[in-house]
């Protein structure tokens, strides 16, 4: 038995080494690079602003480099908290409450109207998307008169109810649900659940919400961010300032500060205080995406 022997790698017979593509070779993204580099400057300029601000006192706010920190942190938070015995956080409540429980009820709402567009067939269906659609288009400026004096007729203008119902019926959420609903739930999945004997309630709520969450949560997030920087439906629908959110509030405070320059620091930290809800949630609900990322990787 012979013993062959492989000869070793030169120049000359060695395969070539993989190479990446030009595009991943490339130092940086180029001019797309640069470009979301100073779209995000251009963003968070202003937030951190806000953060440096909210630390000054009256007088170093107006005296001194805008983006030099100041000493008056804990005393503007105090001040904030003890004004008008505490009428800040309880616009911050209010918030939470009108941007949680709406969005919430949007979410859900646009989950069942997305299932139903995406999952059954019935007459008149895409006229009815087409609306829905259409919904998307108009402004929010154009309807709020319309559901003030729809508040007014019911005798709902100037209570709670009269902020958490017109944001309900979110018509972009119910396109992404449809959109996601049609992409994610297959139809064998919901034929073989028919032919187990479970009902149309019990297959929604066990096997095409679960099958959803990660796009409701997409839903939930950009409903609960357009409720929490809504002025101008409480501004039309509200008198009581108990009841304002953090938005009319603070515009209050700005109609006041007018006058009184000792409220400036007090609207700027509560602008800052303002945007934490907001941060914390985004780090919440990430991991959801991260999964839907992964889950997509997976199936590509």
């Amino acid at each position: 038995m012979s013993i062959q022997t492989v000869p070793p790698r030169t120049g000359a017979n060695r395969p070539p080494r993989p190479t990446r593509p030009r595009a991943l070779r490339r130092n940086g993204g180029g001019p797309a690079t640069v470009v979301l580099l100073l779209g995000a400057v251009y963003c968070l300029i202003p937030v951190a602003w806000v953060v440096v601000a909210s630390s000054k006192a009256p007088r170093e706010l107006f005296t001194t480099f805008s983006f030099a920190p100041g000493t008056s942190l804990l005393d503007n938070i105090a001040a904030l908290s003890g004004y008008a015995g505490g009428q800040f956080w309880q616009w911050a409540a209010n918030s939470l409450l009108y941007a949680g429980l709406g969005a919430f009820l949007s979410t859900l709402v646009s989950a069942m109207a997305g299932y139903g567009l995406a999952k059954f067939r019935f007459r008149g269906r895409e006229a009815l998307f087409a609306v829905v659609l259409a919904g998307v288009l108009v402004p929010g400026i154009v309807v709020a008169v319309p559901q003030y004096l729809l508040m007014a007729a019911l005798g709902l203008a100037g209570t709670y109810w009269s902020v958490l119902l017109p944001v309900i019926i979110n018509p972009f959420g119910i396109f992404l649900a449809r959109v996601f609903c049609a992409a994610s739930i297959p139809d064998e999945t919901l034929e073989a659940a028919r032919i187990d004997g479970a009902g149309e309630t019990r297959i929604f709520a066990s096997i095409a919400l679960p099958m959803m969450v990660q796009g409701l949560v997409t839903v939930f997030l950009l409903q609960f961010v357009g409720i929490w920087n809504n002025f101008l439906l409480p501004f039309i629908m509200l008198s009581d300032q108990d009841k304002y959110p953090m938005t009319l509030g603070l515009y209050s405070f700005l109609s006041k500060g007018a006058g009184d320059t000792d409220l400036y620091p007090l609207i700027v930290t509560g602008s800052a205080v303002s945007v934490i809800p907001l941060i914390a949630l985004i780090l919440v609900l990430q991991r959801y995406w991260r999964t839907d990322l992964l889950a997509g990787g997976l199936k590509g």
